[in-house]
């Protein structure tokens, strides 16, 4: 579980997008951000999550927000999950957990009484400024989109 919180500097980061280029949280400066992080591609809850801020791109551009999805899947296998659900938004590959480490988002879970480390579902709301505005540790995959909008301040 994360330990970051409101008010706290966003963490750096640098990555390889779905389309192989790189991106960082510079790249991002000035602008308002959404981080979701999530365990795997093409899976029920995953999918539900992108969907809903797919479907409610527009409303969020509008408002001002970049949007980026994190898991550790490859960015082959993040280019067939935006191509199949028509995604918006880029995919960072985080194969090594480095960027999931850093915000924490990777740990223990538990499933079916089994233990494993894996991607523990977080959305983080980052001001213009790189600091921390939200952080969603009880993502509502359905809804995500709405769950963002009406916490607006």
């Amino acid at each position: 579980m994360t330990s970051l919180q409101k008010g706290d500097a966003a963490p750096d980061f640098s990555g390889t997008l779905h389309d192989g280029s790189t991106v960082s949280l510079a790249d991002y400066a000035g602008k308002k951000l959404i981080i979701f992080f999530y365990p795997k591609d093409d899976t029920p809850g995953c999918t539900a999550a992108a969907c809903s801020l797919r479907d409610n791109f527009g409303e969020l551009k509008a408002k001002g927000y970049e949007l980026l999805g994190v898991s550790p899947d490859k960015p082959a296998k993040h280019q067939k999950f935006i191509d199949k659900h028509s995604l918006p938004m880029p995919l960072l590959a985080d194969e090594e957990h480095k960027m999931m480490d850093a915000y924490g988002t990777w740990g223990p879970k538990k499933f079916m009484g089994r233990e494993y480390d894996g991607v523990l579902r977080t959305t983080f709301v980052i001001d213009e400024n790189g600091v921390i505005d939200r952080v969603y540790t009880k993502v509502k995959t359905k809804v995500h989109a709405e769950q963002i909008m009406a916490d607006e301040a």
